[in-house]
């Protein structure tokens, strides 16, 4: 697999073309859990904003270490974001941010008690893929299968 310069763009690039993404982070007694997410808004330094229950497991995890990661994968390629999240309290932003969709978790709408709007703030970044869309790198896996050769693909690292 070849090197390649991963930039901050091509990272929020990335992250945007996903609608779902893997939240993972370590609970109390060191166990590293995942949940799929759905990124709100990605900004362009990479922080992304979610909606997330103030209660519960997930919850009582971020509060005692808030160093996560974001695993955003499709069909040859796959990032991996670094980084921390916090709480935050600002009803323009969550206004701003809520649909209708939200609310099949959040069924007290804006005004549901468990409602949390977190940050995610991006240290660095690792991405592994195979250039193209999804028909693309799915038939240059299969070729590099039936040729006996090693499996196409770039791989790059950045600070954010």
């Amino acid at each position: 697999m070849a090197d390649q310069d991963l930039t901050r763009e091509k990272t929020v690039e990335i992250m945007r073309e996903q609608r779902f993404v893997m939240l993972s982070s370590v609970t109390a007694d060191g166990k590293i859990v995942s949940h799929p997410m759905t990124p709100q808004q990605v900004e362009d330094d990479a922080s992304v904003w979610f909606f997330l229950g103030k209660q519960g497991g997930q919850a009582d995890a971020l509060a005692a270490n808030p160093h996560v990661n974001l695993a955003f994968a499709e069909t040859g390629s796959w990032l991996s974001v670094a980084g921390t999240v916090q709480y935050v309290e600002d009803r323009a932003k969550t206004e701003e941010l809520w649909d209708g969709q939200v609310e099949a978790y959040f069924p007290g709408g804006l005004e549901d008690p468990n409602l949390g709007l977190v940050k995610f703030t991006a240290d660095s970044a690792e991405y592994w893929g195979i250039p193209g869309n999804k028909a693309v790198a799915g038939a240059k896996i299969m070729w590099s299968k039936v040729a006996g050769t090693e499996a196409p693909g770039v791989a790059g690292t950045v600070e954010l």
